[in-house]
């Protein structure tokens, strides 16, 4: 007989105690519900023909589409504003130095005062004072490098390295001295200078800003030729601070060549001469260029000789060869009435020092540069 709290058909065989009970602990509230994927239909939706019992419900994630739009563009200005911020806020030191300014260059050609002497590149050498002079990148030598207030020994060697380079590139490379390159100058030049630099080598102009051998030593290869590999050198390199953030280098070198006319075949004997030119350039490096390894070149100052006085040296030195003589000419005319850039023409004449002298540039000792009129 069963008992009061059981069912007729007597307890359930299910051990845990019937199948309702297995979902007694699970509480299907509102929400869900609302989360359900499938959705039952009404009975009068279920009275049509082949109609499903269920139906699917759009995701959340689609009905909640164009709210999850704005939240992510939201997010996007968020960030870009956060980044913009923290760029005018930025712990790092911001590179200093603004453009570079226009190289400012001032060619002298000196003339010999009688003819060209000629001879044995090695027998003019040892009779000129530049007999003791260092051979080549040798006789670039560098001064006691000490930190500064804002540089440190460091970057102060850098500088001056660097413009030992370019005095290399643009004064003893031989591809540079005759003319077929002059990519290994423009390399160590800043970049605000680049445009400047091409122009002058390709469109040369007697401005005091586009001359080509004011940024480096070229001759025409159809006329003269290096009768001797060995280019003698010698001069100074000095360095101070112009600012807390630039450092500026002054180079005064001469240099001498031994040339010989540019004809195939043996050669004259005897029909080498020497071509001495002096170089006085002002470098500028900001930190940007230490970094780098760059400069650049704010001026230069040239005086080459023997050549015409005055000669068209804009685009290459016009060396006079051995038995050369400068033509007797006097000054360019000058009308202090004319407009436009003024035509006064720079010319020296050039006297050689004694080589038994005290150790000088020869140019420096001995020439002047004085404008015609």
């Amino acid at each position: 007989m069963a008992d009061r709290g059981e069912p007729p058909e007597g307890p359930s065989e299910s051990p845990a105690g019937g199948g309702e009970d297995e979902y007694r602990s699970l509480v299907f509230d509102e929400s869900f519900v609302r989360a359900a994927r499938l959705q039952e239909f009404s009975a009068q939706e279920r009275m049509g023909d082949h109609a499903p019992a269920v139906r699917s419900l759009p995701s959340r994630r689609l009905r909640n589409g164009p709210k999850a739009a704005i939240a992510l563009v939201l997010l996007i200005a968020l960030a870009f504003g956060m980044a913009v911020y923290m760029g005018f806020r930025h712990p790092y030191e911001a590179p200093v130095g603004g453009r570079a300014e226009p190289l400012r260059s001032t060619v002298v050609p000196l003339a010999p005062q009688g003819a060209v002497p000629g001879g044995t590149a090695a027998a003019l050498l040892a009779k000129s004072p530049a007999a003791h002079f260092g051979t080549g990148a040798a006789g670039i030598n560098l001064p006691a490098i000490r930190r500064t207030d804002n540089f440190s020994d460091s970057q102060v060697a850098t500088a001056l390295t660097t413009a030992k380079d370019y005095l290399v590139a643009s004064s003893l490379d031989p591809d540079v001295l005759n003319g077929s390159a002059v990519r290994p100058v423009e390399l160590l030049l800043d970049p605000d200078q680049t445009a400047q630099f091409e122009r002058s080598m390709n469109r040369p102009q007697d401005d005091g800003r586009h001359a080509a051998t004011g940024w480096l030593v070229r001759f025409d290869p159809a006329k003269v030729a290096l009768a001797a590999p060995d280019i003698r050198v010698r001069g100074t390199l000095s360095y101070a601070e112009e600012g807390s953030d630039t450092l500026e280098v002054v180079s005064d070198h001469t240099f001498t060549y031994t040339l010989r006319p540019a004809v195939a075949g043996p050669q004259q004997a005897g029909g080498a001469s020497l071509f001495t030119v002096r170089r006085e350039l002002h470098f500028r490096f900001d930190r940007e260029d230490l970094r780098l390894h760059r400069l650049e070149l704010r001026t230069s100052y040239v005086q080459a000789g023997p050549q015409e006085c005055p000669a068209d040296t804009t685009g290459a030195l016009r060396p006079l060869l051995a038995g050369q003589r400068a033509i007797p000419r006097g000054p360019a005319g000058t009308d202090p009435y004319a407009t436009g850039r003024p035509t006064v023409a720079l010319c020296g004449t050039l006297a050689i020092s004694s080589p038994t002298a005290p150790a000088q540039s020869p140019v420096h000792q001995g020439s002047a540069a004085r404008p015609a009129s």
